[in-house]
Order: structure tokens, then sequence, then C-alpha cells
């Protein structure tokens, strides 16, 4: 919400300079997103009158203008500009001058004459978008006066971030009563003459849906003028909060929203069918909008409509058939209180959202709509002329306030600090909040336009929010600190991130909402639905990690990267019935947290060293090898979300750790991919896990070493021909000496059956007493290949 400072001001103005204003309501919990000038910065514009125009000797759609720009002299300027007139006041940038965007003004000739500054629109000055013509200045702008000046434009505009409770504040007037709290400077209230009733026309409504609508003000203005001008005043605040002008009657109608918080409607009465109906929508009905979009109604959705169709959606925004336009002369104003319950969440459904809506979801004044409709009325006389007919106010059901209590000792427990009672009564008084006194308590009834103050602590913190967060004294903390152990066995999350960091990975962090269809294809899992998500394509909680990965590599590929390498970490949500409450899990809910990681692209950056290659299998493999702190092992396995052959299932030992491998060829081109990405997802916790390092005496002696040449079934893999070597090595008496293993040959054909393969491995023997005989390391190799044979049917390749 934007708010200009001279409108503020002139319903409560101290004596602070306009920082201080922003810093201080930021303070009392109305943020001050951003401070700005209603004009960004130029120099060298000053006001001229134009006292001639001709038409240029040799263009067609330029003018010579002959101007005083206030220095005793007439300039000449070309001009192409369609609006230019004589007498006109209008900006002129004068040699010199720099305008928005760092534009000089120098003298120039345009075809043939010389133009001796520039005359201009309003966007060229950044004070809007209009660019149709010249900015026509006040009549009565002397000539010459710098514009700055004359139009204010250093003037700042606050932009507040105001949160969902602070319904109260969403107006000019609204902030004006906060700022007259902090600041104990007096406020304007504004005053609210009833219009003259000259006519007795009136329209009928009823109100069919008290639960919808509480109150519902409206009344018949006919004889309008709707082409009449807005005043340039009205004008000028409205730009500078952030709204076009339109036309006078909706300009009015949105003054009065900004200034005073209460959005109202401006009815074309011709086009209105008999009378009017508040009520729920109907099965079928649709209503075409003011912002060109039809809708389909349905029945939790408020409605005003007229004998024949739907005229608009009630609290949020009008309809179409019963617009004002050029031809409107005869008008309804309406003025309402819409339950916040009945509007909220359907300007959304529609996916568009309205400052009326906004106001109405979170709660307006019911007890003002009378006085707000009157002073509307009185604008549409002043500015528009009519006649004004007798006011209707129908009431079914006003919101109540019930009277809140705030304990003295309790507010000085929250807020840490023994506020004497006068200055929390004191607080109340600032706040027009009517508070009595009762056995060490206030007890305090909202005024009808809080809607936020339902319980004890919301009272706490209006007292200390005006008391002054910045007056809360810095105490250290009393309870002692101490080292917490870290056990020499886990790393932190920080290490093992700044790890896969090392290995050229980028981390990317991802909502934990996505969508169910690419969840479901990734995982496999069926996810957890949301009840009410943020957006359509986010109504799941995820279960795997792969998909925000996926869409930001999908997003970077739009952006020209051509190689991308990216890691999260993250917890994934999985629906379990049979999980207790625990450090992961929450009702049911189990909460693991993984390391979700995504290569694309080449191996290497493009360099002249080594020759260009994709990314594949092995790469990822060796880079969780390298981030893993215990032996990882690696097994054939088949995941939907991996292509067939290309994906392996990660252990560590007997505990299954997660998934590895190639997207698959269909995701691939879901997510229209130029070639397949790698992608890895483990369970966090293992991986912070490390070893211990643990002292070994270093043999003196030379090693003795053996190439064991293994004839297996083709089917079996490798690592696991490995694990029964190194489960021979420890049971074996005479094989103990093993040290080390290592696979370093694998040979199918010649001399062996088709579904035989011949694995080659080198053992390490050493002993750190003495030298190892040839004996001792041959009966180590029959020990093993004995167990072997035992064991997985393995026997020596012939010449062995």
């Amino acid at each position: 919400m934007r708010i200009p400072e001279s409108w503020l001001r002139s319903f409560a103005s101290p004596g602070w300079a306009g920082t201080e204003i922003a810093d201080r309501l930021t303070m009392a919990g109305l943020e001050v997103e951003e401070i700005h000038p209603a004009a960004p910065p130029f120099s060298g514009v000053v006001v001229a009158e134009v006292r001639s125009v001709a038409r240029h000797p040799n263009a067609d759609k330029l003018s010579v203008c002959e101007v005083d720009a206030g220095d005793g002299r007439l300039r000449t300027i070309v001009c192409g500009a369609p609006n230019v007139a004589v007498g006109m006041r209008v900006p002129c940038a004068l040699p010199g001058a720099r305008l928005p965007g760092g534009l000089a003004i120098e003298l120039v000739k345009m075809r043939g004459i010389e133009s001796h500054g520039m005359l201009c629109s309003a966007r060229e000055l950044g004070l809007s978008d209009d660019h149709s013509g010249l900015m026509a200045l006040s009549a009565d702008a002397p000539a010459g006066a710098d514009l700055r000046g004359t139009l204010a434009l250093d003037e700042l505009i606050y932009t507040l971030k105001l949160t969902p409770n602070l319904a109260h504040c969403m107006s000019v007037h609204g902030v004006a009563r906060e700022l007259a709290a902090i600041s104990g400077a007096p406020l304007r209230e504004p005053v609210f003459e009833p219009a003259p009733v000259a006519i007795d026309d009136r329209l009928p409504v009823r109100v069919l849906a008290p639960d919808l609508c509480g109150r519902f003000s409206g009344r018949v203005v006919r004889g309008v003028d709707p082409g009449a001008p807005t005043p340039a005043w009205m004008r000028q605040r409205l730009e500078r909060a952030g709204q076009r002008s339109i036309s006078a009657l909706v300009d009015i109608s949105n003054y009065v929203m900004l200034e005073l918080g209460r959005p109202s409607h401006v009815f074309d009465l011709d086009r209105i069918a008999g009378g009017l109906e508040v009520r729920w929508a109907r099965a079928g009905e649709r209503l075409a909008l003011l912002n060109g979009q039809t809708v389909d109604l349905a029945a939790d959705v408020g409605v005003i409509a007229d004998a024949r169709q739907v005229e608009s959606l009630a609290g949020i925004m009008g309809g179409e058939a019963t617009a004002v336009s050029g031809d409107t002369r005869d008008v309804y104003l309406e003025a309402a209180f819409w339950w916040p319950a009945a509007i909220a969440g359907r300007s959304r459904r529609y996916n568009f959202a309205t400052d009326a809506s906004a106001r109405f979801e979170r709660g307006v004044d019911a007890a003002t709509t009378v006085d707000h409709l009157e002073y509307i009325t009185r604008l549409v006389l002043a500015i528009c002329g009519g006649q004004a007919g007798p006011l209707d106010d129908t009431i079914t059901a006003l919101p109540a306030r019930a009277p809140v209590s705030l304990r003295i000792a309790r507010a000085r427990k929250v807020i840490g600090i023994d506020i004497p009672e006068a200055e929390i009564a004191a607080v109340f008084e600032r706040l027009r909040l009517p508070a009595r006194r009762e056995n060490g308590r206030f007890v305090v009834t909202p005024p009808s336009y809080r809607f936020d103050l339902q319980i004890e602590e919301d009272l706490i913190e209006e007292v200390v929010r005006i008391w002054g967060y910045e007056r809360l004294p810095l105490r250290p903390p009393k309870s002692g600190v101490s080292m917490r152990p870290v056990p020499e066995a886990l790393r932190t999350v920080g290490a093992l991130k700044r790890q896969v960091a090392a290995r050229d990975y980028q981390e990317a962090i991802h909502y934990s909402f996505v969508a169910g269809t690419s969840d479901r294809r990734l995982s496999g899992c069926q996810p957890i639905r949301l009840l009410n998500p943020i957006a359509a394509q986010m109504d799941v909680m995820r279960t795997t990690l792969w998909g925000g990965l996926l869409e930001t590599l999908r997003a970077n590929l739009n952006r020209k990267a051509s190689r991308v390498r990216l890691f999260e970490l993250g917890r994934v949500f999985l629906a379990d019935a049979s999980v207790t409450a625990g450090p992961q899990q929450v009702h049911g809910v189990a909460q693991p947290r993984r390391l979700g990681l995504l290569a694309f692209g080449s191996q290497l950056d493009e360099q002249w060293g080594a020759a260009a290659r994709r990314v594949d299998f092995f790469d990822v493999k060796g880079d969780l090898e390298a981030v893993a702190a215990a032996a990882l092992q690696f097994e054939s396995a088949v995941h939907p979300a991996l292509h067939p052959g290309r994906s392996a299932r990660v252990r560590i030992g007997a505990r299954a750790l997660g998934w590895l491998g190639e997207l698959h060829p269909a995701l691939v081109q879901e997510y229209e991919l130029t070639q397949p990405a790698i992608v890895a997802e483990l369970d966090l916790e293992p991986l912070l896990e490390r070893i211990v390092p643990v002292h070994v005496d270093v043999s003196k002696f030379p090693p003795v070493l053996r190439d064991l040449s293994l004839v297996v079934d083709s089917d079996r893999s490798a690592a696991s021909v490995s694990a029964e070597i190194a489960a021979a090595v420890a049971s074996e008496p005479a094989a103990q000496i093993v040290k080390h293993v290592r696979l370093f040959d694998e040979y199918r054909g010649k001399g062996l059956e088709n579904k035989e393969k011949s694995l080659a491995f080198r053992l390490w023997m050493q002993d750190t007493r003495r030298t190892l005989s040839d004996a001792e390391a041959a009966a180590a190799v029959d020990a093993i290949v004995a167990c072997l044979g035992r064991t997985i049917d393995a026997r020596l390749r012939s010449g062995s």
C-alpha cells in the first residue's frame, strides 16, 4: 500500500521528518518497505507558457512553438505533441537539463530549425505512463518556476507492507490514526455531513443472506455528468497512491477506499432491472466482470443480482453489465459490510485479487457505512453534479465486540519489564481503546474497526508496540551456556554441504509443495495431499527431491546454461500410519532428510586439456563415493524414474541408502531435455557418519603380491565376489595375512563357458613382525579359493 506524505499529514502531522515517520511506523509494527520521492530525479525543468504554435515547414507532424520559460525572452522549441496549444502551461526542459534515465537536453536542430529545449510529457518525466501528449499544468502555475517545487515532486511516498491482522490500517486515515497514537500528535477526524436530498427515488434492496452481508447502505443519484473531469488534487493523490485515474465516478470510489478504507461500488441505475438482491450464487450462474473475465459462480460465492442476472461479485468486483460509462446519467451508490469469512479466498479462486477483497476479507468497519456513503455522495454531487435521493440502510447482523481482559502482571511478565499502570492506560487512550481498570487488570472493549483484538496477547502486543520496542532493555541471558559434545563419529550437515560443493555442485533450495502428478512419476509413491494448497501445481508434499532439481535444471536450460550440477539437502514426506512421533516423524508422517544430486551436460567445463564428453553414471558414482565416509555398494536395480539397466540401488552394508541412475527416457522427453540427466538421492543420516581413525602398525617388511583369477557365473557381480573374499579372509586363519584386495581385470571369451566370466584380483599380504614366506602366501590363497568354492562355486581359472 502506497501513501503520499502530504495525504498522511493532512490527518496527523507530528514534528518529525518524513524519514523519521517511516522509522517510527516500522518500529510500531507498520513496516515501511520503501521510501521514494513522487518523481524520479531530474533537473532543469521549469513551467513554461506556450505563446504561439506554427506548423513546421519541413515536417507534417512537428510544430514550432514560442514559449515563455520565465527568463524574459521567448524560446523556440520544436514539439511533436498533438495536444500543444496556445496558452497552455507545460513542463519545459531547458538546455542543460537532465531527465530520468540520464537523458541530457541540448540545443539541437530539428529539420533545419533550432530547438532551445524540450516540452515534456508525463512519461518523459517519470510521473506516469501517459505519453499521449504534453503534460498540461494548472493555468495559475507561474512561468519559470521549478517544476519539482511547483508540483511537490520531492514529496515522499511510503510503501507499507502490512501484516494480515492490520485491517484497520489499510487506509490513509487508519495509518494516520496509528501515527497519532505513536507520536501523540492530534488526529484530524473527517466530518461526514449529510448530503442534501433533492429527490424521493429509491431502489428496492433485499438482503437474503445475513451470513454474507451484515449491512447494506445505498442511494440513488440522478443527473450526474460522467464526463466531468476528476479534480487535479484528487487525481494527484490517486496517482501517487498507485491508482490510475479512470473517470470521476470511479475515481471518487477509489479515493474514498484509499482514504477511509471503505470499498464501495457505483452502479449504472438505468441498467438495473427491478431491484437488487444480496444473496449466494445459484447453480449455473455466470458473471462478466469489469476486468473482462467471465466466471462461473459457485454456491459459496456472494453476489448482488437484479431481476435478470447477477450484477456484481459481492465485496470483490462489479460486473460489466451495470458499469458506469460515458452514457451514464443516473447511478446507484453502494457501501456495505461483508462478513470476512464470506469473502476470504473467493477472488483467488478466480485467479485475481482486488483492493476491495483484500480489505473485506480482513474486516471493514460495519459502523461507518452510512457516514462513508454520505461522504461519497457529497463528492459525487460536487464533482459530477446531480440530485441525491434518500439513503437506505439495511442491517441484518453486525459483528459483536466482546470485551478482552489484560492482566497487568501477565503483561509485565510477557513484555519483560514493569511498565507502570498509568503508561498502559495512556497507551489504550492514545489508541482510542475504551478501557476500565478492574482488580489488577484492564478490560478493553474493541471498537468496531478493530477485528484483530480478540485475546489477551493482542492487547499485550498493542501495549508494547506503542510503548516502544526500542525502549526494551538489552539483557544478557541468565541461563548458563555449556559446550555440547560433538561425537567424533558424526560430521555436521554444513561439512557435508561443503564437501558436495567442492565436487562442483551448486546448492538449490525448493518448496516442499510440488505437483502430485510429477512427484508420483518420479518416486512411485503416493504423496500426502494438501487440504489448502497455495497453488494448483503445488498440491502435495514431496516424496523425492528430484522434482525440484529437474524444474531448476529446466529453468537453467531455458536461460542458455549448458552444464548444470545441482544438489539439495532437505526433507521428504512419506505417509506411514505405523510411524510414531520422533525427531524425523510427526503425526504418522515420516520426514527423513535426504541428499539429492543432479548432473547434466558435459563432465567438465569446456577446456583445452580434456576432450568434451557427457557426464555419465560413473561420474556421479565417483562423486558419491568421494563424499561418503563409509564404503558404498552399488547393485543393479529397477526404479520407475530411472533408465532400465542404468540404475543402481546404493547401500552401506545391509542398509539401503538410496538410488543412483540415468533419468528414464520418458521423463527426459517430458522435461524436454536434450540429453539424459544423472540423478541420485540418498538418506542423509548415514552420510553424516564417518569412520574414526584407528592406529594401525605400519609394517617394515615387504608385501607379498599374488594375483587370483576366479571363474564365476556371468551374472554374479564383482562386488559380491569381493565381499566373499573379505569374508573368507576374516574367517580363515591362514588367510588373515591378506591386507588388501583389489579387482583389476574381467575376462569373457575363449576357454570359458557361455555363462561364465573370469575376475582377476590382486592380493596384498604382509606381516608387521616378519617377512612372509611363499608357503604362507600359497596357504592363504588356497584357503580363500577353497572357501569361495564352497560359498559361490568359484574355481581358479586355468593357468592362474
